[in-house]
């Protein structure tokens, strides 16, 4: 374990084997538990002006790095992308959460995280007191609604699932591929040096694409399980999204997607661009930390 994290002062830093994965976390705080998990390709750090205002809020912060992202390790990608089905990840959070003594979170997810957290919710309901989505629709809504226009706008979704040929075009200039989605000046630069350092090692690169090529097959497959044997959200549900993101224009209202998957759904807009933990971590956080039902801590 270690101290001294730059960007989450206050907050220990360990490794928690989980069984097949090695997972970095960063955590700190006190109060009732609150886990965040990124979305690609940022690492934990994206929650580094999100976390200690949490912190203030009353809560205990959790930010792991997601199986392969960042500086937590999994196993190797396996034929039917199981290795990296948000099953296998959302299993790893639970562990992660066990270990540092929580049986019940609250929990909240971006982008890929999100699909995480919604995975966590629907296979673990004891474990997730309320849930927070963010930027998100189930992958299988997605994919039910996908035509030209979504295929034009979300194109790396099928990009990323071909075999090889993404590592190769990755590998060439990871700095390039990623810099129209990491400017370090909104990002700030320290959460942008640790995604430069992940993006530029092959095997993160890799076990990012495995993610998307989870979403589009194993995972799709246990979304449409859940749906078939009527599995809802009946913990209370949080959707916020970007209003300068894309996903209330492919789809209009996401909340009238969500009530056919959650019993107790709200929701609403987040004046920013997709990254809004960076963008707008001040809304961000009082949102959560409304809805999550914060506590502010004394000062002492």
């Amino acid at each position: 374990m270690s101290d001294g994290d730059e960007l989450f002062p206050g907050f220990a830093t360990e490794t928690v084997d989980t069984g097949d994965a090695d997972i970095v976390v960063r955590h700190g705080g006190s109060g009732p538990p609150v886990v965040l998990l990124h979305g690609h390709p940022r690492t934990s750090a994206t929650w580094h002006r999100v976390a200690p205002r949490l912190v203030d809020s009353g809560f205990t912060v959790i930010c792991p790095d997601l199986r392969g992202y960042g500086r937590s390790r999994g196993p190797a990608p396996t034929a039917d992308h199981s290795a990296h089905a948000k099953r296998a990840v959302a299993a790893d959070i639970l562990a992660v959460a066990r270990h540092l003594g929580h049986e019940r979170v609250l929990l909240a997810g971006h982008d890929r995280g999100s699909y995480v957290a919604l995975r966590l919710a629907l296979d673990h309901p004891e474990a997730v007191e309320r849930v927070a989505l963010l930027d998100c629709l189930p992958l299988s809504e997605h994919l039910d609604r996908a035509d030209a226009s979504f295929a034009t706008r979300w194109w790396h979704w099928f990009f990323f699932a071909q075999p090889e040929i993404p590592e190769r075009v990755i590998g060439a200039d990871p700095a390039a591929w990623y810099a129209p989605k990491a400017d370090p000046a909104s990002m700030g630069a320290a959460n942008h040096a640790e995604l430069q350092r992940a993006v530029h090692d092959p095997a993160v690169v890799r076990a990012m694409l495995e993610d998307y090529r989870a979403g589009l097959t194993i995972d799709r497959e246990h979304e449409e399980a859940d749906r078939a044997a009527g599995r809802r959200l009946a913990m209370p549900t949080l959707v916020l999204w970007s209003s300068r993101d894309d996903l209330e224009d492919l789809y209009g209202d996401p909340l009238r997607i969500w009530r056919d998957w959650a019993d107790d759904v709200s929701g609403h807009s987040v004046d920013s661009g997709h990254h809004m933990a960076e963008e707008a971590p001040e809304e961000l956080a009082a949102s959560l930390a409304s809805f999550f039902g914060a506590t502010p801590s004394q000062p002492t």
